[in-house]
């Protein structure tokens, strides 16, 4: 991490992340900015595009859309302030390790999820303990992936056996 490009934000840009994270992840995941708020920027636009908070990648703000797109230790913060089961995705237990090493999350594999979920949405992927074994974008909404038994409920970004 090149320290040197982190920078504070403006007050205004600070309560832009807060509304985004509360609109996005609903009321409460602002509470992931608790703490010393970092930001990289872009060097061509000059918009945010990395958040840490007290030294720790919390996300990145995607370039093409503005939504913000927790890192695996923000997925995990958001998980402790998120009501259950806002934003979530219950897999059965006999197929989390597969999930866990970054495989696609398939509607017949789902025990439960938020029905509020629409398609695009950042999701956190579950095992049935609540551990977070992976994070991505839901393929489908919430109330289609309970009910449907074929296709892809979430396209995993990156499962928790391949952190790094």
């Amino acid at each position: 991490m090149d320290k040197a490009r982190l920078a504070s934000p403006s007050d205004l840009e600070l309560r832009e992340l807060k509304a985004l994270l509360a609109y996005q992840f609903g009321k409460g995941a602002e509470n992931l900015l608790n703490g010393v708020v970092e930001v990289r920027r872009s060097p061509l636009t000059g918009r945010i595009r990395e958040v840490y908070v007290n030294g720790e990648l919390i996300g990145t703000v995607r370039a093409n859309d503005g939504f913000f797109v927790p890192s695996l230790r923000g997925a995990k913060k958001l998980l402790a302030i998120l009501p259950y089961p806002k934003s979530r995705v219950v897999v059965q237990k006999d197929l989390a390790k597969f999930v866990a090493e970054g495989r696609s999350v398939f509607c017949k594999h789902v025990v439960t999820a938020d029905t509020e979920l629409k398609p695009g949405d950042e999701t956190l992927v579950v095992d049935d303990e609540g551990r977070l074994i992976a994070i991505g974008k839901a393929v489908v909404s919430g109330s289609t992936i309970v009910t449907k038994k074929t296709g892809v409920a979430v396209k995993v970004r990156k499962g928790v056996k391949n952190e790094g």
